[in-house]
């Protein structure tokens, strides 16, 4: 059993989706933001940056005591590597996802959100902010965009982590002022994964918490 410390952000999908599509059993635990119970003594202590999500692992392949992570990107990988899914064995393919699974955590996430932010929740409009985050959002696409026009997924040849970390920043793509008709790759994949049977249970499970 995994116990999943959670809230229903891009970042908090990325694990449901992995959950879902691993079949894995999990409790879901509402972290409410808006309220700073991310600041909890007892939150802090699985998770120290103060950041959903965290997970504790009550049956790690150690056979050790529970074992806790924090960060999206190592919950991905610790989960793949635990369970033999979502991450290819093979040398080429493991490394390109490990690529844009990196990509993900560094640029496109935290770039993405920075336009969120200063579209839609800056005190006062910042036109310099909303500007260099719009370009940077427009090339960080683009470059997923050509990713995509190779490969029918981010490591290659199959669905993996890389996708899973991806996909839930594109879901608020018109909150980002992006058309998703300009990045007809994207767009494709977007929609594969959007209609993947994991993906719907997940964005339902989130609806319970």
């Amino acid at each position: 059993m995994i116990d999943l410390y959670y809230a229903p952000t891009p970042n908090g999908h990325k694990v449901t989706l992995f959950l879902e599509e691993a079949e894995l059993d999990y409790r879901l635990h509402r972290v409410e933001i808006g309220k700073g119970e991310q600041f909890k003594p007892e939150f802090l202590a699985i998770s120290p940056n103060n950041k959903i999500p965290a997970i504790v692992d009550h049956d790690p392949a150690d056979g050790g005591g529970p074992l806790s992570i924090f960060e999206s990107g190592a919950i991905l990988l610790y989960l793949a590597e635990k369970t033999g899914k979502l991450l290819s064995p093979v040398l080429r393919e493991r490394q390109a996802t490990l690529q844009w699974l990196f990509w993900q955590v560094s640029g496109f996430g935290p770039m993405l959100g920075q336009n969120h932010h200063f579209n839609h929740f800056a005190p006062q409009p910042v036109p310099y902010a909303i500007e260099r985050y719009q370009v940077e959002t427009q090339r960080l696409y683009g470059v997923l965009n050509k990713r995509l026009e190779k490969t029918p997924w981010l490591g290659g040849d199959g669905f993996s982590i890389a996708d899973i970390a991806t996909y839930p920043w594109v879901v608020s793509h018109e909150r980002q002022r992006i058309d998703l008709n300009m990045y007809p790759a994207v767009y494709n994949w977007f929609t594969r994964i959007q209609n993947r049977p994991a993906t719907e249970r997940a964005w339902k499970r989130a609806e319970t918490v």
